[in-house]
């Protein structure tokens, strides 16, 4: 086990929100078509001229506040996230800016998909017992909004944008912690999810952008097989490390990517719908946000309480997946 606790966390959504009857003003849809194949009612959307770096600077001082902590404090930052503020230098420079980290702590990005987040934790975990950080900031944000065809009802309609943090910091009673970890990537399914152009693989160009190259492309029968069956094995293998049943499991907190995809999981698991929270029909699909966002909200409503174990499970493009175990 890795002695740690969630001291604090946070969360930033844009004010802009979208319903399904807007879309279906300007799309070929419905809000029964949307909500039937998604779960998804409404989403919030960055405005165009906001940088994306200020929610998860918003939530990480949140984060932080509830920690009882100030950025100075700060001894490691990791930023997960799919598309960076800049290709380089990415987006975490951008949020210890904002943050006013002048003590130069380590930070970096973290890009595995929308499983950012859950490997952002592991790795934190890992460096924190290592002994090179006594306590991390974890942000998961995304603004998906700008790199999706608005005219491409099969992607527009599951994106939103918001940004999550946590401040994890050593537990010195050893009660509290990562009980288990799972992280694995299937490199054979790399084209499930993609945004082809813009990387030094291909560059942009005014053919890439004629040919809508820099938009998310996204193969949503294969996703939703892989998805199912890669969460069920991260959740399973890690409980095993954990050394505990599913049953000993009192919240599950998957990645919003999709209804469906969250209702087959749990079957899959056998494990109890009212234990398993939701908020997707609220803000959609915020990729790396979207668990940090989940977790703020159940610890704010006094859902999630000290002593309960928790299980953090997602999948994302590479397709990098995994589950993280703690007690909280």
């Amino acid at each position: 086990m890795i002695a740690l606790r969630v001291a604090g966390t946070g969360r930033f959504l844009p004010e802009r929100e979208i319903t399904n009857e807007d879309l279906s003003r300007t799309l070929d849809t419905s809000d029964e078509w949307i909500r039937s194949r998604t779960g998804i009612r409404r989403r919030r959307i960055l405005d165009p001229g906001d940088p994306p770096a200020d929610m998860g600077v918003a939530a990480a001082r949140a984060a932080l506040k509830r920690a009882g902590l100030t950025p100075r404090d700060v001894d490691l930052l990791l930023v997960a996230t799919n598309v960076p503020e800049e290709i380089i230098p990415g987006s975490a420079p951008f949020i210890a800016e904002g943050l006013g980290l002048s003590h130069e702590p380590p930070f970096f990005d973290v890009k595995a998909g929308c499983a950012g987040f859950v490997f952002g934790v592991a790795i934190a975990g890992a460096l924190m017992e290592s002994g090179l950080a006594g306590n991390a900031l974890v942000v998961g944000i995304e603004a998906l909004s700008r790199f999706v065809d608005w005219e491409d009802r099969k992607t527009c309609v599951l994106f939103g944008d918001g940004a999550g943090a946590v401040v994890l910091v050593r537990d010195s009673g050893g009660e509290r912690g990562i009980l288990g970890v799972s992280l694995h990537g299937d490199a054979t399914k790399r084209e499930l999810l993609r945004i082809a152009a813009g990387g030094v693989r291909l560059p942009a160009s005014p053919q890439t952008v004629a040919e809508k190259k820099h938009f998310l492309e996204m193969k949503g029968r294969g996703v939703y097989q892989s998805a199912v069956t890669m969460m069920e094995r991260a959740t399973v293998e890690a409980a095993q490390r954990a050394g505990i049943s599913l049953s000993d499991i009192d919240w599950l907190l998957p990645h919003q990517a999709n209804l469906r995809i969250i209702e087959a999981l749990v079957k899959r698991l056998g494990f109890p719908r009212e234990r398993v929270l939701v908020n997707i029909d609220r803000v959609a699909n915020t990729s790396t946000a979207s668990i940090p966002i989940l977790l703020d909200e159940a610890v704010r409503d006094g859902m999630i309480r000290e002593g309960h174990i928790l299980a953090l499970t997602a999948f994302g493009a590479g397709a990098c997946y995994g589950t993280v175990i703690l007690r909280w």
